[in-house]
């Protein structure tokens, strides 16, 4: 009788889902649904509250480390393995998406990749993004720095570009802070760098920063 209660409550938040979606959903019964997958003969929405206690954000979950999901009762080895795989699973396809976009035309498809790519860490990284002449991202180079500093060399970026042929490059970093707005460093940086890549016609065309809570732009700031 108690499995078959608990396989009904299954099957009424998978139809929840199915008829509304994700936000269908509280946080803590998206979690619980994917523990379902898991963890198959127990009721698992206390593991899944749980969670939410420790980490207070549905993104912080997958932002944690297997040792950090570990320390939940309830997440053993296999499970904190799957949070970790799905959100890798889900930086390629979002990288799979940026890099076939013209960014200039579709540009989300690049903030959403860097968000989940680095929006959520704890130290500072630097991602410059390569592109061709169609806007297209043909590569990428990520350097992880300290909680409030990575340390870029223009001159680096360009002798990378020459290398892959690049025709215009995108910067983005993280804020650990969870503020995005640009700090004078940063636009002191960013002008460096666009001096050094237009002195051989290779366009700048934004400087990202991100953070779990959001992001900026400085194409949109009109700064660039």
């Amino acid at each position: 009788m108690k499995n078959d209660m608990l396989q009904g409550h299954r099957a009424r938040l998978r139809k929840k889902f199915l008829s509304g979606g994700l936000t269908a959903l509280h946080d803590y019964e998206a979690l619980e649904m994917l523990l379902t997958f898991v963890i198959p003969r127990r009721d698992v929405k206390p593991i899944a509250k749980a969670l939410l206690l420790q980490f207070k954000e549905l993104h912080a979950v997958f932002d944690a480390s297997p040792r950090e999901l570990q320390q939940v009762k309830g997440i053993g080895e296999n499970t904190s393995v799957l949070f970790v795989f799905l959100r890798e699973l889900c930086n390629g396809y979002l990288e799979s998406k940026a890099f076939g976009t013209d960014f200039v035309h579709s540009p989300k498809s690049v903030i959403d990749y860097a968000r989940m790519k680095v929006g959520g860490e704890q130290n500072e990284f630097f991602m410059v993004l390569y592109l061709n002449t169609k806007n297209h991202v043909i590569d990428y180079d990520c350097q992880e720095g300290t909680i409030n500093r990575a340390a870029v060399y223009p001159r680096n970026i360009l002798r990378r570009c020459l290398d892959i042929h690049a025709a215009a490059i995108i910067l983005v970093h993280n804020h650990p802070s969870g503020l995005c707005e640009p700090s004078p460093a940063d636009r002191r940086l960013t002008a460096g760098i666009k001096k050094v890549v237009e002195t051989v016609e290779i366009k700048l065309l934004d400087h990202i920063i991100v953070s779990k809570a959001g992001y900026s732009s400085f194409a949109e700031l009109k700064i660039l």
